[in-house]
């Protein structure tokens, strides 16, 4: 039993995770709790050292068996060192990513079969999972748009992952939606096609729900 919580957020590219988390953990904040804000890959040197591997893809990019090895050496890496420690202090842990990003892209977006996903992430995370997660959720058609818009804005070209196609996103999404139906007291699905503050407002609500939950992670 851990006093803290750990709250995941989902979804595919260009969902909005990053601006919504901000906002959650300042709501989280202001209640008076202490928030530790990580993501995945990445939150400690050696995570974030894989991150600049995942996505480099000048030279040698990772193929796929290499790359869902190395998402698991990251997070292995993360949650022994950062997430249980804080929570055990107390803290609450919000990630941008964890488990459920493996099994959709690296298992229904690449093909990789999914109990073999699940016994290696169960290593390592020696079986931690979130208290809450929240899948944000855009059609692909929006998803699409963002993702061009934010190239445009930001001069940038997309990152191997988000270049990998219209029917591999549309797989990431099937997988992140069944996972949702599977898990659904875990895994709440937020429309995330509307605006900033209404999406706000939905996680928020979502949240109330578990608020006095008690852990049972080991």
């Amino acid at each position: 039993m851990y006093p803290g919580k750990f709250i995941t957020f989902e979804g595919g590219e260009a969902c909005g995770k990053s601006t919504q988390i901000r906002r959650f953990a300042d709501a989280l904040r202001a209640e008076g709790r202490e928030v530790l804000l990580t993501r995945e890959p990445g939150g400690t040197r050696l995570s974030e050292l894989v991150r600049g591997l995942l996505k480099d893809e000048r030279e040698d990019p990772p193929v796929d068996r290499a790359e869902l090895l190395l998402f698991l050496a990251a997070r292995a890496q993360l949650v022994k060192n950062v997430i249980r420690p804080a929570l055990a202090k107390g803290v609450w842990v919000v990630s941008d990513r964890f488990c459920d990003s493996t099994f959709a892209y690296q298992g229904y977006g690449r093909g990789m079969p999914l109990d073999a996903i699940r016994l290696m992430n169960a290593f390592a995370t020696e079986d931690l999972k979130p208290d809450l997660t929240f899948l944000l959720d855009v059609p692909p058609e929006t998803a699409r748009a963002r993702r061009a818009g934010r190239e445009a804005a930001t001069a940038t070209a997309a990152d191997r992952i988000e270049a990998a196609g219209d029917a591999f996103h549309a797989r990431l999404r099937t997988g992140f939606l069944e996972m949702a139906a599977a898990e659904p007291d875990r895994i709440r699905v937020v429309d995330a096609s509307g605006d900033v503050d209404d999406v706000a407002r939905k996680i928020l609500n979502a949240f109330e729900s578990i608020k006095q939950q008690p852990r049972s992670n080991p």
